[in-house]
């Protein structure tokens, strides 16, 4: 869905920005223009980029090799 109108910036672009480390509202605008024009995209751009950074997955341990190993 296209989020930022003015902009054509869409909910994916946002969602892959955070995957490529975007954790802010100001780094989407610096980066992909996100806001820059009318700003009534901003608060819906917030929500989707906060989904995102909520639901992403951070490995933080090989759980499954020191099981192989012990």
């Amino acid at each position: 869905m296209i989020v930022c109108v003015c902009n054509n910036i869409s909910d994916r672009e946002i969602r892959q920005a955070v995957d490529l480390g975007i954790t802010s509202v100001a780094e989407l605008r610096k980066e992909l223009g996100l806001g820059t024009c009318c700003g009534k995209c901003v608060s819906y751009a917030r929500e989707v980029l906060h989904e995102a950074i909520d639901s992403k997955t951070t490995v933080t341990e090989l759980s499954f090799r020191s099981t192989q190993l012990a």
